[in-house]
């Protein structure tokens, strides 16, 4: 009795304990199988939670990465490369300012032309949906506040868009002060070095220059 007994508890609770796995089913464009299993036990249904696939992870991460990837290649080839393509203009500008040469060079556009599309492009790739937000925190003005700004040009890629930015302004800077001394006739080299290095204390040298050496001439 004791034997059937035991081989009829154990009959009955096999019978009573089920385990089903759902079909694979799509998901939009990417199909997975997550496994569902679902247990009886006793008249309960009890559902286990599905696995996540984790292709579907490792595909967002490998995607992420390479994008970070190539923003990255791009920004340390764009920033030795930004730097070595202006120098040229102020070597020339401070070897010789009143050659053909660099006048002639000194008048084309083409230099300001290439840095305003690569700054163009790094903009649009350093860009994210919280950029403005960044700027612009408050809903009261417009106006930029130094901890949105400063969490903004802790990525790399912004970075080197702005030091784009600065190269073209300042190359820019530096091409006026060298017309202006070309047609009055005032000394700019000092004024063009301290702009390569600080583009304002060269522009302010340039002016303190130009009206000492005015006022110097009437008494030549």
């Amino acid at each position: 009795m004791a034997f059937s007994s035991s081989c009829f508890c154990h009959f009955s609770i096999s019978h009573k304990l089920q385990r089903n796995q759902t079909a694979p089913f799509t998901h939009g464009s990417n199909s997975s199988v997550l496994s569902r299993q679902q247990y009886f036990l006793r008249g309960s249904r009890v559902i286990t939670s599905p696995n996540l696939p984790k292709t579907l992870l490792q595909r967002r991460s490998s995607r992420v990465s390479a994008s970070w990837l190539a923003n990255s290649k791009v920004v340390n080839s764009v920033f030795p490369l930004g730097t070595i393509a202006v120098l040229p203009f102020y070597v020339f500008m401070v070897v010789a300012p009143t050659a053909k040469f660099t006048q002639k060079v000194m008048e084309s556009n083409i230099p300001y032309i290439v840095l305003g599309l690569l700054y163009s492009y790094l903009l649009y790739l350093s860009w994210t949906p919280d950029t403005l937000q960044l700027l612009f925190p408050s809903n009261r003005s417009w106006i930029p506040e130094l901890a949105g700004i400063a969490k903004m040009f802790s990525r790399e890629i912004t970075l080197a868009s702005a030091w784009i930015h600065l190269l073209t302004i300042d190359l820019f800077a530096a091409r006026q002060v060298y017309h202006d001394g070309l047609q009055n006739d005032v000394e700019t080299r000092h004024s063009i070095a301290l702009i390569l290095l600080c583009s304002p204390i060269g522009v302010v040298t340039h002016l303190i220059t130009k009206k000492l050496y005015l006022l110097m001439v009437p008494l030549i």
